[in-house]
């Protein structure tokens, strides 16, 4: 098969999956991808046109087209239906513009939402990064169309979930592997956030929580990891200072080898999310051992078998109160349970494991 890959904001996780699939697929893929740099508002406004060029320049008609939530597809489709009518697309939701938290203060912008609709509209089939993003989206375009007076065509919304499905993004966990011993410095348990630095991780919400267990004299260290959205953040600076006696590391990994033996020298990983349509960093640390410390809802209880709901989930509408009382509880039981146990958990979404049901599926068009 010769599968055309449309990724218009080649960053993150989009980049990972479209990278990571490229690289180790059976069919001849070919990748399409623009920086991150404008922005992915004028990626999702802009950058149809510019596939839709490219695409005349350098590319052997394809069997099938695969697009990232980030691209007008409806846009694409009409732009190069002399050349590329009749190939079937699917579009890859990571993430969409209408369920996703904003910020304080920021008012939706529906136009990028209705993007993610005509898309899924024109798409021959749907695939979301997990159940819980399928029924968060699927649940709210009726919401979406009702905005407007008339014409609310649900009989097209409601079309929608018949050709949707669920596909995990596969990850690169054989390069956490441990290649050798890693023993942290001895003290406390070390805690993880290894999270984006931005509002829809609520990073305030993890810092009050160590707050608290400051305050009751429990003894923990720290590795904060995340990718920088800006270093220079108030809140990051203070806490930078705040903590650096409880301090292993601090700032985005500068490699790969980097980020695994911070996940390796871990103890525990630890969210405080407010969006999360599925949770590679989550993965990433259980797949080097990290017991997970995830709040009770969004994508995280999939993550993990109902057996661990109790121990790994806290009530995230107690906040920091709730999120402290489970970082304790788990630093009280460090050692307890084995690294093994979270290692199994992630191991399937490792791309050995993911590649042939990717094949399967962009084969099957």
């Amino acid at each position: 098969m010769r599968i055309l890959w449309l990724d218009p904001f080649h960053g993150g996780s989009h980049a990972a999956v479209a990278a990571g699939y490229a690289a180790r697929s059976t069919h001849q893929v070919t990748l399409l991808t623009l920086t991150t740099n404008g922005g992915w508002r004028w990626r999702m406004r802009g950058g149809a046109l510019t596939f839709a060029r490219m695409v005349r320049e350098r590319v052997e008609r394809p069997d099938v087209i695969i697009a990232s939530d980030m691209l007008d597809l409806a846009t694409f489709r009409a732009l190069t239906a002399d050349l590329l009518g009749g190939v079937p697309a699917l579009v890859y939701f990571h993430e969409n513009q209408l369920t996703y938290p904003l910020p304080p203060g920021r008012q939706r912008d529906l136009s990028f939402a209705w993007i993610n609709y005509t898309s899924a509209l024109v798409a021959d089939r749907i695939l979301f990064n997990s159940a819980f993003h399928q029924r968060e989206l699927l649940g709210a375009l009726p919401g979406l169309v009702q905005r407007y007076h008339d014409y609310h065509e649900l009989d097209l919304v409601n079309q929608l979930a018949t050709k949707s499905s669920v596909l995990a993004p596969g990850i690169d966990l054989a390069s956490l592997e441990q290649r050798e011993a890693i023993d942290p410095p001895s003290g406390p348990p070390i805690l993880l956030w290894n999270s984006r630095w931005d509002y829809d991780k609520q990073p305030e919400l993890f810092f009050a929580a160590l707050e608290i267990l400051a305050a009751r004299g429990v003894a923990f260290r720290l590795i904060v990891a995340g990718e920088h959205i800006d270093p220079r953040a108030p809140l990051f600076l203070a806490a930078r200072e705040r903590w650096a006696d409880h301090l292993l590391h601090w700032g985005y990994a500068p490699d790969r080898a980097t980020y695994a033996r911070l996940l390796h020298q871990a103890d525990l990983v630890v969210s405080s999310a407010a969006q999360e349509f599925f949770g590679i960093g989550v993965i990433e640390a259980m797949a080097c051992g990290c017991e997970p410390v995830l709040p009770n809802y969004l994508n995280y209880p999939d993550l993990l078998p109902t057996l661990w709901h109790n121990t790994c989930l806290y009530d995230h509408r107690g906040g920091a109160v709730a999120l402290a009382a489970a970082l304790e509880a788990a630093l009280a039981r460090v050692g307890v349970i084995s690294r093994a146990t979270w290692q199994a958990l992630a191991a399937p979404y490792d791309w050995q494991q993911m590649i042939p049901l990717y094949d399967r599926i962009f084969g099957e068009g």
